[in-house]
This record gives structure tokens, sequence and C-alpha cells, in this order.
């Protein structure tokens, strides 16, 4: 089982956390943007083997969003933001 550091709880199990996906700038203004760019957003990940960023919600804790540098192939949590901080 994947042990994950959450920025505010600690090491915890990862079936209390849910995956979010890849951080990505959402497209704005939301009235002006076509639904194919509206597709490529909601659906279109790189999807890449190795160092990664992803976001990650401790739903089973304290609720919040948090951002988690792996390896996709090791598994290797390198560390945990809080958002805002420099990555």
């Amino acid at each position: 089982m994947l042990l994950m550091p959450c920025p505010w709880c600690g090491p915890r199990d990862e079936p209390e956390f849910q995956f979010g996906g890849e951080p990505a700038t959402r497209p704005i203004p939301a009235a002006e943007v076509s639904d194919q760019r509206w597709a490529d957003y909601l659906y279109l990940r790189t999807n890449e083997k190795g160092f990664h960023r992803e976001l990650w919600c401790h739903a089973g804790g304290c609720g919040q969003w948090f951002l988690v540098e792996r390896d996709t192939v090791t598994h290797v949590i390198h560390r945990t933001l809080k958002p805002g901080e420099p990555a």
C-alpha cells in the first residue's frame, strides 16, 4: 500500500486520498472557450512515465488539496506541497 505524506496530517494510507489529475491552467473566459478546448482541458493528459506532478485531495482526512511530486514508475513520492508553496 502507498503511504502518502499529507502536508497537514502527515503520512497516511493511500485509500484516504483522491487523485485529482495533473495540474492544469483552467481556460478562461469560460463563455468564450470552444468545446474542443474544454474537452482537451478535461480529458487529455500527458500520462508520462517518470517524474510527475499531480493534484491529490486528502478526502478521508483533512479534505485539503495539495501537489504531489512522484515517480509514476516506482511510485516513490519525492515531496508534497501545500497550494501556493514554491515548486
